[in-house]
């Protein structure tokens, strides 16, 4: 079993306002710093993204892939790989923990990358490492820079 990079941060906003954040995909160019295009292919029932194209320049990772997402209720997505150039596996999760009566939120971002290429582990760990913390920190400077909706 391949081993996964996890990190925490805590975001002023409810677990709502952040999930709506890491759901528009077609801002991830904006905030994620890795992700240079987002495309929509497929969406659930509720109108949520169920198969998404990324394009993705993570440095040591450049990929154009596709990914499928799981919703599970409103505080957790998780996605695998579809398709891929360069990737064997991407697999990862958000998951939203509310603090402080919901006014606050810890988002905790798992990932786990399989390049096809020989790739030492610790590189591998190190592009791991920056997707996380570029996301996260991206996340919630979106989130926390976003007045919230009235």
């Amino acid at each position: 079993m391949a081993e996964h990079t996890s990190s925490s941060i805590e975001i002023e906003a409810a677990p709502a306002d952040v999930m709506g954040v890491i759901a528009d995909f077609a801002r991830y160019p904006e905030w994620t710093g890795e992700v240079k295009e987002a495309e929509v292919l497929e969406k659930d029932a509720a109108g949520r993204a169920e198969k998404v194209r990324l394009l993705l320049d993570a440095g040591a990772i450049k990929d154009d892939h596709t990914l499928a997402y799981t919703w599970t209720g409103d505080h957790e997505v998780a996605w695998t790989l579809v398709k891929s150039q360069m990737l064997r596996a991407l697999d990862g999760s958000y998951r939203l923990t509310p603090l402080a009566g919901g006014t606050r939120t810890e988002v905790t971002y798992r990932l786990t990358v399989d390049v096809k290429i020989p790739m030492l582990g610790m590189i591998k760990r190190k592009a791991e490492k920056v997707i996380i913390d570029r996301a996260l920190s991206g996340l919630k400077k979106r989130v926390e820079g976003t007045p919230a909706a009235s």
